[in-house]
């Protein structure tokens, strides 16, 4: 199984219309044959010490796939194609962790 977590970072004000649109794209991700989770996440109030903040303009994407091949064809569909042109300009940035079991 492949894990993905993924922090998106809008730019000041705008990770509610980024998290619409992901929103908006999610059913075709779903559909998607190897996906298993794919989910935007926020921080978590009242969390307490043991919590590092992703901040109020972030969100973590968790995602997990059945193959790595299932992921790069996740990558390469049209429907994220669109997703991405859609929120370009209202991204200050995207850090992507693939990660296995051990």
């Amino acid at each position: 199984m492949i894990h993905v977590v993924a922090i998106i970072t809008a730019k000041p004000g705008q990770r509610e219309t980024v998290l619409a649109a992901f929103r908006g794209n999610m059913p075709a991700v779903h559909a998607e044959e190897g996906c298993i989770l794919y989910e935007p996440t926020i921080d978590a109030p009242d969390a307490g010490a043991v919590q590092t903040p992703i901040g109020p303009d972030s969100f973590c994407v968790v995602e997990q796939w059945a193959s790595m091949a299932a992921l790069h064809a996740h990558g390469r569909s049209e429907h994220m194609k669109t997703y991405a042109a859609s929120v370009k300009d209202h991204l200050a940035s995207r850090v992507v962790h693939v990660l296995t079991g051990t």
